[in-house]
């Protein structure tokens, strides 16, 4: 195993969510422009979307923060359910611990595809699609089509090919410049690439619009944007 970051060690082609929750939320902020950006973006935008009663998944959620940010903006709501799912018990575990103060909050074990999503205002993939086998990314993206309630909102935020060769190759050295800047050395940033390989496969910007397309959404519009990291909000 190789250090891709301070108390985080992976394998060369075998990137793994699995016990490092504790560094995560550090390593995430670190490794994704804009991140908590992201976050805050999506709080504001969530007035427009949601009622005293509704419901939000937050797919891929980690150790839960941007469902805790959501609690917070949405204080006043006492009926309102924030619902996180993640694959990883480690992450869940730790989202259970931290949102104890809050009932709205709860967190599930599980792959989103083998359970039954209610009808909801919200649903947030930070990202997480990105990690998915292509094969299964459209069942997911219409399974949260079907779910939504007429008016409800996607957000989708993911790492994004360029539309040619030059881009891609301009935007990796600007991406590999800010790890540098965040503090990465060169030997974490090579350990990251290799580990990830073969893991995730991000798409471009119109391979994402068109999985949205052909899922049944039809309001789409990018939020934010910056080099190689893409947010989505899309309405049905």
């Amino acid at each position: 195993m190789n250090a891709v970051d301070e108390n985080i060690n992976q394998h060369n082609a075998g990137w793994s969510f699995e016990n490092i929750s504790e560094s995560f939320d550090s390593h995430i902020q670190k490794s994704i422009p804009l991140y908590e950006s992201g976050h805050r973006l999506i709080c504001h935008y969530s007035d427009f979307f949601l009622k005293p009663d509704s419901i939000v998944y937050d797919i891929g959620c980690s150790t839960g923060p941007m469902l805790f940010k959501l609690a917070r903006q949405h204080s006043q709501k006492e009926e309102l359910k924030l619902i996180g799912i993640d694959s990883v018990p480690d992450m869940i575990e730790k989202a259970i611990e931290n949102a104890s103060h809050d009932p709205r909050l709860s967190f599930i074990h599980a792959n989103v595809l083998d359970i039954e999503l209610q009808p909801c205002d919200m649903v947030i993939a930070n990202y997480t699609v990105q990690f998915l086998p292509p094969r299964i990314r459209q069942a997911l993206i219409e399974k949260i089509y079907q779910a939504l309630n007429w008016g409800g909102a996607f957000f989708m935020f993911e790492k994004v090919r360029a539309p040619d060769g030059r881009f891609q190759d301009y935007a990796n050295q600007v991406y590999i410049e800010f790890k540098i800047e965040n503090g990465f050395s060169e030997a974490e940033i090579i350990n990251k690439s290799r580990s990830i390989k073969g893991v995730m496969e991000p798409f471009s910007t119109q391979g994402n619009i068109d999985l949205l397309k052909r899922a049944g959404f039809q309001d789409i519009m990018t939020i934010q944007k910056y080099v190689c990291f893409e947010g989505f909000l899309a309405i049905k």
